[in-house]
């Protein structure tokens, strides 16, 4: 999923941050606001699904 959010963002991105986690946690956070919690849907997002959310933050 960063590999793809970097091809399809590279030139907008001012950094892109992976911290490892244990426990089935995947969060995605943009500018510190959350906005996708697998701990709070209790499934993994579609990778488009992330890429698309992060485009429309750019």
């Amino acid at each position: 999923m960063a590999s793809k959010i970097l091809t399809e963002y590279k030139l907008r991105l001012e950094g892109l941050e992976l911290q490892p986690s244990t426990g089935g946690c995947f969060e995605l956070t943009i500018d510190g606001d959350l906005v996708y919690s697998k701990l709070e849907t209790g499934q993994f997002p579609e990778e488009d699904e992330m890429v698309t959310a992060v485009g429309a933050r750019l």
